[in-house]
């Protein structure tokens, strides 16, 4: 069962839209004309996105990290320099994993909202 879409609220959808455009490169997709709010729709390949919705007065959880709720993605490793960089001129915190594992990856915090993400490298899944 493929993963389609999945959703992160924030009461500011075009400010966390540019930093995931900025960073990661996401492109926007087509929202529908009826959405009774704000939101940005990510094209993040394969057929999944990553929604943005509004929603008044939004506070993440004080749940959000390693060992709690995060979002990962795979990213090439031999790009982690480059990707880093940019987290860090946009104002995302860099954050070292709490336990070793056999592949090399990272977190780091979105600065608008506060949600957590874990980049790993991509080829841990080539295998």
């Amino acid at each position: 069962m493929p993963l389609v879409h999945f959703t992160l609220a924030t009461s500011h959808v075009e400010r966390t839209a540019r930093f995931f455009e900025n960073t990661l490169g996401f492109a926007r997709n087509a929202v529908p004309a009826n959405s009774p709010i704000e939101v940005v729709w990510f094209d993040l390949g394969g057929g999944q996105e990553m929604h943005l919705l509004h929603v008044d007065g939004f506070e993440v959880s004080a749940f959000e990290g390693e060992f709690g709720r995060h979002v990962a993605v795979a990213w090439p490793g031999a790009e982690f320099g480059a990707l880093k960089r940019r987290l860090l001129e946009q104002g995302a915190a860099l954050i070292e994993p709490g336990r070793a594992t056999p592949f090399e990856r990272f977190f780091f915090r979105e600065p608008v909202n506060g949600y957590v993400f874990e980049v790993i490298d991509a080829s841990h899944f080539d295998q």
